[in-house]
Order: structure tokens, then C-alpha cells, then sequence
């Protein structure tokens, strides 16, 4: 019996996925339950499982753009299972045995010409295994660093070459876009056309920052476990701005100004397939540790491609790090349908006049991007002056304003 694994509806919105990459090859055994495929939607990649044990016989190919519905392919389940086949538990009893010494012949036969971590077609993966080609002298052109067919025919073709070392090739490469880039484009172009954006520019000196971040990351982690870093010191800080300019934690829609009572604050991350933007939820009423965990565990999610499409919708504010690429000033696009987009950057040592005297402090220049049509020039730089003063005085970031103040409820 011929049992047909479809692609399954995962949003309102969402209309049509790509086929990523085949986990199974064609006529392989697979158990039930096993992951099959990578499929890419406009906002995120999943995976598919098999339903029923059998030999799979692939319908779709690599790169296909399938709508909901359509069959990926079939699973024969009367097909007779494989003598050498493994079951889910056994291979995974198998990977936590200790491994025996090899013997020297047994060692030899092992050392297979292609690791398993390597990212090959299948067809790619058979010329490496049958030329003992070494995978290392290979120059990867596919998407996410895979290695096509062509690129193992140029390597024996050039025996010898420095990977990336093209002898002033003229060659054009045409690569299909994928889902995800469609949709930054689309998104980027809508953002640039439909909103009033303008960006406003303030310097923080990041010294106060700096130092408490010197004296308590080893105990903070120790405590924590998680490292203290610079994000959660800016989405502290941008959440009580938010709060005292709700404007800039708001939307148009249509005829509406849609205010929100909380923070969803989302970060850009650079993921693999291309920015995204997943959201640490009621931000404003997370600690330091807890804001550092989100970052940490979306950050790793979008570098593994495993964000659900909830962790990356439905944020109010966006805060993007250029600095962790060197960026030294830029101006951020907004991220629709939010209103406003907070730019953060490289920290560099520059001599600044305090009192009448030239210092060297580490400053960084923040950008704030702003819907005109919503917030007024006094909000977007009164937010931004704001989040500079709670960063240049981090004791602020307990209540928002200064201890004494809040002490004597002045």
C-alpha cells in the first residue's frame, strides 16, 4: 500500500513552501516517525516526518515550489523491511555505546572519504565516496554551503586548486531565490513605500555599561547560567521608553492607532537563509537573565532553522545589532507593521570634551527608524534620548528612574 505524505497547512497565510532538501533518498527504508524532508515557507523551515514505515519513492524534487496539499511523495508500507535497517532506538543505542578500538585493517576501511557532517547532493555524495575525492579541496556553490554535483567535477578537473581561489572566472550562477528571501524583499520594498521613515541618531557612552558587565558577568553566569551581554541592557532600557512614548510601541491600522499595553520585542538575528526577526514575548516583564535566555535560545533556534512561525510575528518593537558586523552608523528599515526599529553598533574608543577636557570613552551611535505618520520628531528623539540615559546610568534600569527619586516617590 502506497501511502502519500502531503504538505501539511502550517499558517493562515501561508499558500505555497519549497522542498529545501531530501533527508531519504529514493528507495530508502524509512521508519515511522523519521524526518524525511526540509520544506521553507515565506517565514520559516520545518521539517516532515513519515508517517508509516516503508520504502520512500520521492515525487517532488529539490528546489520545487509546492502548494499546501500537494503529495512530497509516497511511503510503500508493505514493502519488507531492509536486514541491515535500524530502528529509531536501536541507532540511537548504538551512537551512545562506547565505541571498541579498531583494529589497524578495520581502522583503514573506516576512514571513509566523506564525513557525515558534510553537505553534499546525494549524486555529489556518490563521485565524492567513488574519487576519494577530499572534501576540504571542494569549493561548496549550493545553498548553505552544499556541495553540487559541478562542484566535485571542478575539483577533479583541477586537481591541487585553493578552495574559492577562481582563476577570473566570467561565469553568471543563476540561484533560485528562496521563499524567505522573497518574502525580506517584498517586506523591505513595502517598508520603504508605505511608510513616513525617517531615522534620528544619538551616541550612548558605553563605559557604565561596560564596567558593570566587567565586575558581574562571571558571577551573573555563575548564578544564571546564561552570559550577560549587551541585549539585555538595550531591551531593558527600550522597554521603559516604550512605555513613557507608547507611539513608538504602536501601529497604524487602517483608520487606527493601535497602542499596545506591553513590550514584544524583536531581535534580529542573522540566520543562515537570511535575517529574521523572532520575538522575546512581554519583554517588560522579564529580569536581565531572563531577557538573556530568550536571546540565546531564539538566536540558537534561527541558526538551526527550527523558528515557528508564532516565535517570529506579532512583535511591537525591533532592535537589530549591526555592531557585531562592524557596522559603525546605519539606518535601519522598519520592520512593518511596527512603527519604529532601533539600530545598535560598533563601540569604538573616541576622544569626547567632558568638563572642558578630552577623554577617551567607548561610544556607540544608535539609530532610531521611525514612521513619521505616527510618531512626531519630540517622541522618536525623546525615546532615544531616554534610552540613552538609562544605558549611560545602568542603575536606572532597576525602576526606571533614579533610586532616590523612586525612593522619596519624587
Amino acid at each position: 500500500m502506497a501511502l502519500e505524505i502531503k504538505v501539511p497547512t502550517v499558517g493562515e497565510s501561508i499558500s505555497e513552501v519549497t522542498l529545501v532538501k531530501w533527508l531519504k533518498n529514493d528507495g530508502e527504508w524509512v521508519n515511522r516517525d523519521e524526518v524525511i524532508a526540509e520544506l521553507e515557507s515565506e517565514k520559516a523551515t520545518f521539517e516532515i516526518n513519515a508517517e508509516q514505515a516503508g520504502t520512500i519513492k520521492q515525487i517532488a524534487k529539490e528546489g520545487d515550489t509546492l502548494a499546501i496539499g500537494d503529495v512530497v511523495c509516497s511511503i510503500d508500507t508493505s514493502a519488507e523491511k531492509p536486514a541491515g535497517a535500524e530502528s529509531p532506538v536501536a541507532a540511537e543505542e548504538k551512537k551512545a555505546a562506547p565505541a571498541s578500538p579498531a583494529t589497524p585493517e578495520k581502522a583503514e576501511k573506516s576512514a571513509a572519504p566523506v564525513a557525515q557532517d558534510i553537505k553534499a547532493t546525494p549524486v555529489a555524495a556518490a563521485i565524492i565516496a567513488d574519487k576519494k575525492v577530499d572534501s576540504k579541496a571542494i569549493t561548496a556553490s549550493g545553498s548553505n554551503g552544499r556541495i553540487l554535483k559541478q562542484d566535485v567535477l571542478e575539483a577533479l578537473s583541477n586537481p591541487g586548486r585553493i578552495p574559492g581561489a577562481t582563476a577570473f572566472s566570467r561565469q553568471d550562477r543563476p540561484e533560485k531565490m528562496s521563499n524567505l528571501r522573497k518574502t525580506i524583499s517584498r517586506r523591505l520594498v513595502e517598508a520603504k513605500n508605505t511608510t513616513a521613515m525617517l531615522t534620528t541618531f544619538n551616541e550612548v557612552d558605553m563605559g557604565p555599561v561596560m564596567e558593570v558587565r566587567k565586575k558581574f558577568k562571571d558571577k551573573f553566569k555563575e548564578v544564571h547560567g546564561v552570559n550577560l551581554g549587551f541585549m539585555s541592557f538595550f531591551t531593558k532600557a527600550c522597554c521603559f521608553a516604550l512605555q513613557e512614548f507608547p507611539s513608538v510601541n504602536a501601529y497604524i491600522d487602517g483608520e487606527n492607532i493601535i497602542y499596545h499595553d506591553y513590550c514584544d520585542v524583536s531581535i534580529a538575528v542573522s540566520a543562515p537563509k537570511g535575517l529574521v526577526v523572532p520575538v522575546i514575548r512581554n519583554a517588560e516583564s522579564l529580569n536581565m537573565a531572563g531577557i538573556e535566555a530568550a536571546v540565546v535560545e531564539l538566536a540558537t533556534k534561527a541558526k538551526n532553522n527550527k523558528l515557528t512561525i508564532e516565535e517570529m510575528t506579532g512583535g511591537t518593537f525591533t532592535i537589530t545589532n549591526g555592531g557585531i558586523f562592524g557596522s559603525m552608523m546605519s539606518t535601519p528599515i522598519i520592520n512593518i507593521p511596527q512603527s519604529a526599529i532601533l539600530g545598535m553598533h560598533n563601540i569604538v574608543e573616541r576622544p569626547m570634551a567632558v568638563n572642558g577636557q578630552v577623554v577617551i570613552k567607548p561610544m556607540m551611535y544608535v539609530a532610531l527608524s521611525y514612521d513619521h505618520r505616527i510618531i512626531d520628531g519630540r517622541e522618536s528623539v525623546g525615546f532615544l534620548v531616554r534610552v540613552k540615559q538609562l544605558l549611560e546610568n545602568p542603575s536606572l534600569l532597576l525602576f526606571g528612574k533614579d533610586p532616590v527619586n523612586a525612593l522619596l516617590e519624587l
